[in-house]
């Protein structure tokens, strides 16, 4: 880690820097937000996506990505929450808007994104937790998604190597 990389220059090991984000990443952000409104506020969709766009920074993200996340999630949340209720430690009323936000993307990728490798949505799941979530959350998320993704997607989880 050189100078340019420690905390006390605002970057941490393991924290990838704006300009260093991908369109994906962004889409998954800015689809964390749209779906928190949506748990929260119970904002519709349509009214949380035209809000979602006029924020900063929402051009470098992948716009089709983003409405299969926000559009999708909302519109399977009752299969996504029944997915993952059989994988979590306690009821799902008691899980944090953000987690459930970020298991609903994680289970949505998984069983809607087949071009997106499993690991690729557990690690960016986790990232989403560590940076809008509780301080172990993500330790949480990880645990709950590599158990569904190995329900999902067995075969693919199967070839670990």
């Amino acid at each position: 880690m050189n100078a340019s990389d420690s905390p006390a220059h605002g970057r941490s090991a393991g924290v990838r820097k704006a300009s260093d984000k991908s369109a994906r990443t962004r889409a998954r952000e800015f689809a964390l937000q749209a779906l928190y409104q949506h748990l929260v506020g119970r904002n519709a969709a349509g009214e949380i996506d035209l809000f979602t766009r006029e924020l900063i920074g929402f051009h470098k993200a992948d716009a089709a990505h983003f409405d299969a996340l926000l559009h999708g999630c909302v519109a399977a949340a009752a299969w996504l929450d029944e997915a993952v209720t059989p994988h979590l430690d306690r009821k799902l009323a008691e899980v944090s808007p953000i987690e459930h936000g970020v298991l609903w993307i994680g289970a949505y990728e998984l069983s809607h994104c087949p071009d997106v490798p499993w690991r690729v949505v557990i690690n960016e799941c986790i990232e989403l937790a560590k940076a809008f979530g509780g301080t172990d959350g993500h330790k949480w998320v990880n645990a709950v998604l590599n158990q569904l993704a190995a329900q999902l997607r067995p075969d693919e989880v199967g070839r670990k190597a």
